[in-house]
């Protein structure tokens, strides 16, 4: 299921990839990342947590979390994510509680995790109800090991927080700063300087960031035509699409998704 992507509400995504940098986001689905080769830093709240081979770190759905990659040589891991449809009873408790920390070590995961988990990988799309199944069987091993707090114990309702938000469930959007920050009840002018000293970008800049992480996700879990992709993220044209996403990436949407399915072949 490495090229997996339902867009309805039993979403899963299920892939095995190169780490690499993404930006702090958030979103209402469950995503468990297990490193295979290398190592990975997974940043939840304003905590950094460092893993390696064979640990595995839960993100409870709207959790702000971002990944780095600071070690140099292969490094690659696999991503699965999950919609609040597809993981039936823990649903309830991933909407109140979270890990106070994240990871599970490998010499703590039991060897049936890791063998399901490669079986979700290797599930057909069509196999929805199999891969949820699954899904259950890793939640059942995993979540007992983790020791769950309030989730604003974890997250935070600041600023930063509620801008990354409303960034993360608007930028399909067509919107302003004013609107933005008139909607958050502050001026654009406390907004602005927050995405300058914060984000090290205006607000532009981000916005793009946001449309662009999600366009990357749709070209390497899905086969949807680059057209839809583009409008699907937000952007108003696939012109500007295609401009603001070769100065990024230094290569056309195109050839992005087919590196991604060579690398994830090789």
């Amino acid at each position: 299921m490495q090229l997996k992507y339902v867009d309805t509400k039993e979403e899963i995504i299920a892939i095995n990839r190169k780490s690499k940098h993404i930006e702090p986001h958030l979103h209402n689905a469950l995503e468990i990342v297990c490193v295979t080769s290398g190592a990975l830093e997974l940043g939840v709240g304003q905590e950094l947590y460092h893993m390696e081979k064979g640990d595995i770190g839960f993100v409870f759905p709207d959790v702000i979390h971002h990944y780095q990659v600071l070690t140099p040589g292969v490094n690659k891991a696999t991503y699965l994510i999950a919609s609040p449809f597809t993981i039936a009873k823990f649903a309830d408790i991933m909407q109140s509680m979270a890990p106070e920390y994240p990871i599970i070590k490998a010499e703590k995961v039991e060897p049936e995790v890791y063998r399901v988990i490669n079986a979700i990988l290797e599930t057909e799309q069509s196999d929805i109800t199999v891969a949820q199944a699954y899904l259950q069987i890793v939640l059942a091993r995993c979540i007992g090991k983790l020791n769950l707090v309030e989730k604003s114990n974890v997250g935070s309702n600041d600023l930063i927080y509620q801008t990354v938000s409303y960034i993360s469930a608007n930028f399909k959007k067509k919107f302003s700063l004013e609107e933005m920050a008139k909607d958050l009840g502050v001026s654009k002018y406390v907004l602005s300087r927050l995405f300058s000293k914060t984000f090290h970008r205006n607000f532009n800049q981000y916005l793009n960031d946001a449309r662009l992480n999600y366009a990357c996700q749709r070209l390497e879990n899905t086969s949807d035509s680059i057209t839809n992709i583009c409008l699907d993220s937000g952007f108003e044209s696939q012109r500007t699409f295609n401009r603001v996403f070769k100065e990024r990436y230094k290569i056309s949407p195109s050839d992005y998704r087919s590196t991604c399915v060579k690398e994830m072949l090789s």
